[in-house]
């Protein structure tokens, strides 16, 4: 897989409901948490396209654009749309979009490295993560030619829900196995983000996300 043939985007346009604040800005250790993913895609792609409808704050490069949906409330597959209506009004010659959630922090680019390098390009134009038997659907790697049918099903049909379209449209997994812990992992409570905010304290002298990548799992 080319990697010069792939826009990095993360999604962030979501009302984090259940977290009653907008995730990506809250702090874990020393990082915001939507920094935490940027900071491993950051040297694997020419470009990260940030989707986010807030005034956020995120890392400071030149790699990094954020826009806003194109139009709101159509959900994770409104942001996917929104990337690859970017591409195509801008006259990117980027022929894939990998997408990431910005509330993962325990994610790192040797996950990516091998997802893509498990992709044969020939046998699709959706792929996505699978672990431990869970499959990941924002963690994707979507080609730019779906562009037309995922406006027609988003925009004129009403869809929302990405495992259903991606299931319609004959999305490709690709599994990974971790024996101790997950590091696709979400910060979806804020109870999640007081308990290892809780345990860095106690391990200052450790890594955020090494210490986290090898604890977490243990504690749920």
């Amino acid at each position: 897989m080319d990697y010069n043939s792939i826009l990095g985007v993360v999604l962030a346009g979501g009302k984090s409901k259940r977290f009653g604040q907008d995730k990506s800005q809250v702090q874990l250790g020393e990082k915001i948490l939507i920094d935490y993913i940027l900071l491993e895609i950051l040297d694997q792609f020419n470009e990260i396209l940030i989707i986010a409808n807030n005034d956020i704050k995120f890392l400071n490069s030149k790699k990094i654009t954020k826009i806003e949906d194109y139009k709101k409330d159509l959900g994770p597959l409104g942001g996917v749309l929104t990337a690859l209506k970017w591409i195509k009004k801008n006259n990117k010659d980027y022929k894939w979009i990998s997408t990431f959630p910005s509330d993962t922090p325990f994610f790192n680019k040797k996950y990516l490295q091998d997802f893509l390098k498990n992709i044969n390009d020939k046998d699709g134009k959706l792929f996505f993560i699978k672990s431990n038997d869970k499959r990941h659907n924002i963690f994707g790697l979507w080609s730019v030619d779906l562009l037309d049918r995922l406006g027609e099903d988003v925009i004129n049909r009403g869809e929302r829900k990405v495992e259903v379209w991606a299931n319609n449209v004959g999305v490709k997994t690709i599994n990974m196995e971790f024996t101790n812990n997950d590091p696709f992992f979400t910060i979806n409570i804020k109870e999640d983000l007081e308990k290892f905010n809780k345990k860095l304290l106690l391990h200052t002298t450790k890594s955020t996300q090494t210490y986290l990548a090898a604890k977490y799992t243990k504690s749920y």
